[in-house]
C-alpha cells in the first residue's frame, strides 16, 4: 500500500488541476509514480514533461530503450517499474532470454550484441556511476550525439521514478522480481 493517499483532481487548486490534467492527458490517466508526485504537483508536471519526451519522443528506438529502462528497474528493484516495462519491452519484441538476464541480473551475458549496448551503458551509468569510453562510444557511433544524450537522461529520468515508487512504497499485485 502506498506511504500516501491518493490525490484526487477535486482536492487540487485549479492551476494544480491544470497540471493533472495535462498528466491525464498524455497517460490516459493519473497513476504510478504521477500518482504520489501529484503531492507536488510543480514536481509532478516538471517531471512528467520530461518523461514525456523520454518515453515517446526520444531518438532511442523503443527495443533498447525498454530493455535500458528494464535494467534501471531491475538496479533500484522497482517492481511497480518492471512490471510496466517488462510488458512495454515484451510490446516491442524483447526476446524472453534478453528479459530474464536482465532480471536475473546476469546480463550483459545471454544477450545479442544490439541488445547489449544500450544495457552495457546503463549498467555502467548505474553500477559505475560512470560510462567507459568503450561503450560511450559504441553507443555514440549507434545512436548519434544526440541519441546517446537521450540514453544518459533516461537512466536518470528512471532512477528518478523508480526512487518516487520505492520510497513512497508503490507496488504492482504482481511482480516477477525476486531478491
Amino acid at each position: 500500500m502506498p506511504r500516501l493517499p491518493e490525490v484526487t483532481r477535486d482536492q487540487l487548486s485549479p492551476d494544480d488541476q491544470a497540471i493533472y490534467d495535462a498528466i491525464a492527458a498524455s497517460r490516459g490517466s493519473v497513476r504510478g509514480p504521477f500518482a504520489a508526485l501529484m503531492h507536488s504537483p510543480d514536481v509532478a508536471g516538471r517531471a512528467a514533461h520530461v518523461g514525456t519526451y523520454v518515453r515517446f519522443e526520444t531518438t532511442v528506438p523503443r527495443l533498447p530503450l525498454e530493455l535500458a529502462i528494464l535494467v534501471i528497474a531491475r538496479h533500484w528493484d522497482a517492481h511497480y517499474e518492471w512490471v510496466a516495462h517488462e510488458i512495454q519491452a515484451k510490446d516491442a519484441g524483447a526476446r524472453e532470454e534478453a528479459i530474464a538476464a536482465i532480471r536475473d541480473r546476469k546480463a550483459p551475458e545471454g544477450l545479442t550484441d544490439d541488445e547489449a549496448l544500450t544495457v552495457k551503458f546503463a549498467l555502467e551509468l548505474l553500477n559505475d556511476h560512470k560510462v567507459s569510453d568503450t561503450t560511450f562510444n559504441a553507443v555514440k557511433d549507434a545512436l548519434g550525439e544526440r541519441g546517446v544524450t537521450d540514453l544518459t537522461v533516461t537512466v536518470g529520468y528512471y532512477s528518478m521514478i523508480s526512487c518516487v515508487l520505492n520510497g513512497m512504497e508503490m507496488l504492482p499485485e504482481k511482480t516477477t522480481l525476486t531478491p
